[in-house]
């Protein structure tokens, strides 16, 4: 997630290809590792964790940098690997590495994670807008949830409809959601500083790690890790590398150097002139821009910016609502895992039952926006709750590939991870680390009650990861398979 945040917007176009469930028997055209680097940045990158991290001031860069070590590079590796090996994406991993049970249950929570990950981001969506029509709608819950609502039923709309258009708007949000605002959010950042204002947050270097208060204080490390998924969607295209033992890896890095600039520069920016006891998890890059606009008298560009941040983020919004639905019907009908009700396609080709279906519970969720007086904290646990559901999609990834090395080891493979063993352990502890300290609120919470965070986190997770997903394992039938239907969408949507 990302896709990711896809991931959020920041994972939408890597999503489709993930979403579409397979690799392609035939020869791709070849390119360069800059340019993979460049793809798999403009699919991870995004602005809208900036404000989660922005509150830790200049211990943001360990934040940041500690997942991107233990989290992203072991899944860039040991997903391109399995991508260079097995078509199918994640189900075909783990239905061969592990079961076909398991394989549907890491493609559902693929699926799953946008019920939790659409409110989020269109609650950021929500108070980038308040931004241009009033600032105090920001922390306004009815207002939030009314937003989210409208939002999400237009973009089901959009997508029933088949169209094309939404490719345009995703493929551009890299340069008008990500890069002119944080390049421009940096620069202002710098040239405040350089006027002798004081930054809002220290910069010294007893600040570099964060101030240990138990694990309340790491919480939000836990939000990086959704923000840095989505690799595993860009490893398809390591057979299009004319190298890919040597260039795949130095792509990847290339990657996550550019991947970390833009999440930690525009991060510190915001720390420099939004204290941390003041900023919104949601409209935090809002309030950094009308601060800066504010000091340097440009308050006209505010309506500009926020435009640009939105536009890309629906964009995304979009691009995900059309990938994993069709990923989950595709493998659903080759399996026969879903009713035949949510398998039927309307007269534009688009599983519109299934996008309707996840609305309803969509706007349920959006209401809680409306009836829990802290959007941050709505916000955050809706965060949370897309974190844990995905990381179940990391730990599958992981242990399957072990299986994979050890059971098919003669197995053609484009690409062969260096210490496959070593990746994918350290990958596995994170992940799980990652879970466990998810249950911890965060110390931004207050005296706001630990158990009913608990319930909340663990009860999403216990419903979407284990009960939902095995209750249609469970109920599947031989009668609702449709080989010939799958392969048809399989064609039509190569």
């Amino acid at each position: 997630m990302s896709t990711a945040e896809v991931p959020g917007p920041e994972g939408a176009s890597a999503a489709v290809a993930s979403a579409a469930g397979r690799v392609k028997a035939v020869a791709a055209p070849r390119m360069t590792w800059v340019t993979l680097a460049l793809m798999t940045t403009s699919s991870v990158a995004s602005l809208r964790s900036s404000p989660t991290m922005a509150v830790y001031g200049l211990a943001c860069v360990f934040l940041y940098v500690v997942p991107a070590i233990v989290f992203l590079l072991p899944t860039a590796l040991v997903s391109a690997e399995l991508a260079s090996g097995w078509e199918g994406g994640v189900y075909n991993w783990v239905a061969q590495g592990l079961s076909k049970p398991l394989g549907f249950l890491a493609v559902w929570c693929q699926f799953a994670m946008t019920i939790f990950y659409y409110p989020s981001l269109l609650a950021y969506v929500a108070s980038t807008i308040a931004y241009v029509v009033d600032p105090r709608l920001a922390s306004n819950g009815l207002y939030t949830a009314i937003v989210i609502m409208v939002l999400y039923w237009t973009g089901v709309w959009v997508s029933a409809r088949g169209t094309n258009a939404v490719a345009g708007l995703a493929s551009w949000g890299l340069i008008i959601g990500t890069l002119i605002p944080g390049a421009l959010l940096v620069v202002l950042g710098f040239v405040f500083l350089g006027q002798g204002n004081d930054s809002a947050a220290p910069m010294t270097a007893d600040h570099l790690l964060p101030a240990w208060t138990g694990l309340a204080s790491l919480v939000l490390i836990v939000n990086n890790f959704l923000s840095y998924s989505g690799m595993e969607m860009n490893a398809v295209h390591v057979s299009s590398l004319k190298n890919p033992g040597k260039e795949f890896p130095r792509s990847m890095f290339l990657a996550v150097g550019m991947v970390l600039l833009i999440f930690i520069l525009p991060a510190l920016a915001i720390s420099w002139v939004v204290p941390a006891d003041q900023l919104s998890l949601t409209a935090g890059v809002m309030q950094a821009f009308d601060a800066f606009f504010q000091y340097f008298h440009i308050g006209w560009l505010t309506p500009l910016i926020a435009v640009g941040l939105v536009a890309a983020s629906l964009g995304g919004m979009l691009t995900w609502l059309a990938g994993p639905s069709k990923g989950l019907l595709m493998i659903s009908r080759q399996e026969g895992y879903l009713p035949p009700s949510l398998q039927k396609l309307n007269s534009h080709g688009v599983q519109q039952n299934i996008l309707v279906a996840q609305g309803v519970v969509t706007t349920a969720i959006a209401l809680m926006y409306a009836l829990i007086p802290n959007v941050s904290s709505v916000y955050w646990i809706f965060s949370v709750i897309t974190t844990q559901v995905y990381l179940i999609v990391y730990l599958l990834m992981f242990v399957a590939a072990m299986r994979l090395r050890k059971l098919q080891p003669d197995h053609p493979r484009g690409y062969r991870a260096p210490a496959l063993g070593v990746l994918c352990v350290v990958g596995l502890l994170a992940s799980a680390a990652a879970m466990v300290i998810g249950f911890v609120p965060s110390s931004q919470f207050g005296n706001g009650s630990v158990w009913a965070y608990i319930g909340i986190v663990g009860g999403g997770l216990l419903l979407l990861g284990v009960v939902i997903p095995f209750g249609f394992l469970k109920a599947s039938k031989p009668e609702w398979r449709d080989p010939a239907a799958a392969a048809a969408i399989e064609e039509e949507t190569a």
